[in-house]
């Protein structure tokens, strides 16, 4: 049992002697790598808060100047103005679409309202017409009824009530007459009175 403690004992010295004679990767990069990086970042950030330097700003010059970098940069850059422009663009026709619809929507909307006006002026026309139209046949009818009492009244009665209205009256009942019934009227009538209606008649 001493014995196996002593050799346990024994192997323990020699990875410890091992362990000391070649130090790891990991302890040679922190010892002759990382230890100096800080050292030298942390001698660069106090001389520049000396002297006033703005590091951030340095580093963002140097990287300006890495040649893809830039690149990549400006392509962003031009990338995003065309989508401003081809947003702006759309927007303007957009804008234009809107004003021409609006302009369509007033031309129907004066057009419907002139059609409205267009068939109320048509109404009433129609109305005006049939209202004459009416007139006249009444008028007709008043006038084929008088001519009638004209023709049935004896020509001595008739001839004086002729002379007695206006000539506009009297040419147009005269004239509807039947020449047998007017030449009976005008050998009633004074020759002056027979010879002007005559006239009148010839130039009608």
């Amino acid at each position: 049992m001493a014995k196996k403690n002593t050799e346990n004992v024994n192997n323990l010295d020699e990875q410890l002697e091992l362990e000391n004679k070649s130090p790891g990767f990991i302890k040679k990069f922190v010892y002759l790598f990382l230890i100096p990086l800080m050292f030298t970042v942390a001698i660069i950030l106090i001389v520049t808060t000396f002297t006033g330097t703005n590091v951030f700003k340095l580093a963002g010059n140097v990287t300006e100047k890495i040649p893809f970098m830039n690149k990549e940069e400006a392509e962003s850059v031009e990338n995003s103005s065309l989508s401003g422009e081809k947003v702006v663009s759309l927007q303007a026709e957009i804008q234009e679409k809107e004003v021409q619809i609006t302009q369509l929507q007033t031309q129907i909307e004066s057009a419907v309202v002139e059609k409205d006006e267009l068939l109320a002026e048509q109404e009433r026309l129609q109305f005006e017409i049939e209202k004459l139209k009416r007139n006249q046949e009444e008028t007709q009818k008043e006038f084929t009824e008088i001519l009638s009492t004209f023709e049935k009244m004896s020509a001595k009665t008739a001839a004086p009530i002729l002379v007695q209205m206006s000539d506009t009256e009297s040419l147009r009942i005269m004239s509807n007459m039947k020449p047998d019934t007017l030449s009976a009227i005008f050998t009633k009538m004074s020759p002056a009175d027979a010879a002007r209606y005559t006239e009148l008649l010839s130039q009608q």
